[in-house]
């Protein structure tokens, strides 16, 4: 007998009435893009994680992409990343312009080892970005004494740990931001691509809410150049 390792349909399955009756909910409000569903749920994910804000984007490549544009990361800058992850972690750096510089992972949790960072760090480094991978948070206290010994932003890759605790703090809040993936084969899926960033920094919330959907607070009143990141309504089902 074939086992499969995840069967989406058999999820869907078990909570098939209350799937359909959300999405006909958001196509009987016409809510496609953005809007009352997309709100609800950066409200209720923030509040899982004590985190003050949550911004709903298109997906977790998505939300790395932002973080890094909303602090101003650049051309001619570095980025420090786990040689241990999948390829959206360094990929949203090159997108901005910047280098990403790999330092290797621990033996036990096969994350980015604290002790091998500050041999990374250059005058050239703006940030670092700890991913928690498999569900297990990175050594984040050792990882933030780093980065606020050397002025760095520490951003949280949160693909695969949603909800996950490191003494007794929930993940994606102990840096600047944290970062979450809803593809569907992750650890919270959404129907479609999805993803979400954490914050607690009201300024670089602002951001990037504008940089989400192309620049604008208003609609038609760009004061960015941002890209179309917006979560679908449809897309917070999870």
């Amino acid at each position: 007998m074939e086992v499969k390792f995840l069967d989406l349909k058999a999820q869907y399955l078990a909570i098939k009435d209350e799937i359909d009756k959300a999405i006909e909910d958001v196509i009987d409000k016409m809510a496609f893009s953005g809007g009352p569903f997309v709100r609800n749920f950066e409200e209720d994910f923030a509040k899982v994680h004590n985190a003050t804000y949550c911004i709903g984007v298109n997906s977790g490549t998505s939300a790395l992409h932002i973080v890094l544009m909303g602090l101003n990361i650049g051309y001619n800058d570095e980025v420090i990343v786990p040689a241990n992850t999948f390829f959206a972690t360094p990929e949203a750096v090159s997108l901005t312009g910047s280098k990403p510089v790999f330092v290797d992972s621990e033996e036990n949790y096969y994350n980015i080892d604290p002790d091998k960072i500050e041999q990374a760090i250059t005058c050239k480094t703006k940030a670092i970005i700890a991913v928690n991978l498999y569900g297990q948070p990175a050594q984040l206290d050792k990882i933030k004494e780093i980065s606020n010994e050397y002025n760095l932003y520490l951003i949280e890759d949160c693909a695969q740990s949603h909800i996950a605790e490191y003494k007794t703090k929930f993940v994606g809040t102990s840096g600047i931001a944290g970062c979450f993936s809803f593809y569907p084969g992750k650890n919270l899926g959404a129907y479609g691509e999805g993803g979400a960033v954490l914050t607690n920094n009201e300024e670089l919330y602002k951001r990037l809410m504008a940089l989400r959907d192309h620049g604008s607070l208003k609609k038609y009143y760009h004061e960015l150049i941002g890209h179309n990141y917006r979560m679908e309504g449809i897309r917070q089902l999870y």
